[in-house]
């Protein structure tokens, strides 16, 4: 059978696109402007899709320019276009960072227009916007209305002709994964493809996304397995330390040629950090006190917080971010590593991802006020900011369901 056909826009390292492979979608054409985040989407999809090297761009802008890329991709009647634009004026973390900038001056901030201009010229029968929640509270300027740049996001995808347009703020928890991550999508579908099942702008109940499956695992189904007890701060496991101990670890396991790795096999992007002796031991206290920070080790700066090995009745609290250091291992005086936090993100151990493991200061943020937008996007920052790939999966599954 065919296999429906997408784009992806701000791909980062591609964690949006993997889910929707795994749902039985192709990418036909990538964007993404970070050169060690795109690297980290084109080599684990070398061998599936080699033609990625040639059909992808960096700079949406330039990209929008090029009637050639539109004529091609109109050729091949595309079935989706989905894409999360950079997110660092919206978010909360975004906000303490963007140096008093007011958002409507952050040139990230307006991609939405250039990615519903892409949508306008590609046609696909369906497209995916997705972004953070802080994106449904955010304000242009600080005396702007609360929403109002939310409500420019939505009249501009509504603005493209023919098609029908809902949205809905997601929980990644609700379909499998083990992070609360709340993220909010707005579907658009073309007209007279697929009939709403209601006229609210809820998608989920028009039908456009899916039901929540609520089948999360607990943290120690996702990670148990990693647990080296010979392991060295600053030091790496390079091999499997554990068989696997539970079905999401097999799921994890699963190479692409359906083996599962075991004991003994080779394992990248587990290496820990370094931490100080008084940062082992606040670590060490807060597994031994269920996560309180004793008083002597409490700033005022930041406190992280630690994993629990199970969730309680309310489910997974925590969502990944940029920053390794915002958890402590539930049982090991260290944060993740960047295979564990590619975990809790549903990436399976085989993705790889290319670039510094992680970075600082100005190099990651930018600073807006000196026109500096360029940013480093280290590893951690890459998974962080991806899209949870079970999230994405469940998605493209209804998506491929209500095309087929």
């Amino acid at each position: 059978m065919k296999k429906l056909t997408f784009v992806d826009l701000f791909a980062g390292c591609g964690g949006l696109s993997l889910g929707l492979e795994q749902a039985g979608f192709s990418p036909v054409y990538v964007n993404e402007l970070n050169k060690d985040a795109m690297e980290s989407y084109l080599m684990n999809r070398r061998m599936h899709f080699p033609h990625l090297d040639k059909y992808k761009s960096y700079d949406i802008k330039e990209a929008i320019k090029n009637e050639a890329i539109f004529k091609d991709l109109r050729g091949k009647n595309i079935d989706l276009v989905c894409g999360g634009p950079p997110c660092q004026g919206f978010s909360n973390i975004g906000i303490r960072r963007s140096y008093s900038v007011e958002k409507r001056q952050l040139p990230s901030n307006h991609l939405f227009e250039d990615m519903a201009y892409f949508i306008h010229e590609v046609r696909p029968k369906v497209f995916i916007f997705e972004n953070v929640e802080g994106l449904l509270r955010s304000k242009w300027t600080k005396t702007g209305d609360k929403g109002e740049i939310f409500d420019d996001v939505l009249t501009t995808f509504r603005k493209i002709p023919d098609y029908e347009v809902k949205y809905k703020l997601l929980h990644a928890k609700d379909y499998g994964v083990p992070q609360r991550r709340p993220r909010i999508i707005v579907i658009g579908v073309r007209e007279g493809l697929i009939a709403s099942r209601s006229n609210s702008d809820d998608a989920v109940e028009a039908g456009f996304l899916p039901e929540p499956t609520n089948n999360y695992p607990d943290l120690i189904d996702v990670l148990s397995d990693l647990v080296d007890e010979n392991f060295e701060y600053g030091g790496h496991t390079s091999i499997y330390p554990n068989p696997v101990q539970s079905d999401f670890q097999k799921y994890l396991r699963t190479k692409p040629d359906g083996n599962i790795a075991k004991k003994g096999d080779a394992l990248t992007d587990h290496e820990y950090s370094n931490h100080s002796a008084r940062v082992r031991k606040k670590f060490k206290a807060m597994i031994d006190n269920d996560g309180d920070i004793p008083e002597e080790f409490r700033t005022k700066k930041f406190a992280q917080r630690l994993l629990q090995k199970e969730w309680d009745d309310r489910g997974p609290s925590i969502t990944v971010t940029s920053l390794p250091d915002d958890f402590v291992h539930f049982s090991q005086a260290r944060s993740l590593s960047v295979r564990e936090w590619a975990r809790i993100q549903t990436f399976p151990d085989w993705y790889q991802f290319s670039g510094k493991r992680t970075t600082g200061g100005i190099r990651r943020a930018g600073n807006p006020r000196e026109n500096i937008f360029d940013r480093e996007v280290p590893k951690y920052t890459q998974i962080g900011n991806a899209v949870p790939v079970k999230l994405a999966e469940a998605i493209g599954q209804h998506i491929k369901n209500l095309l087929d």
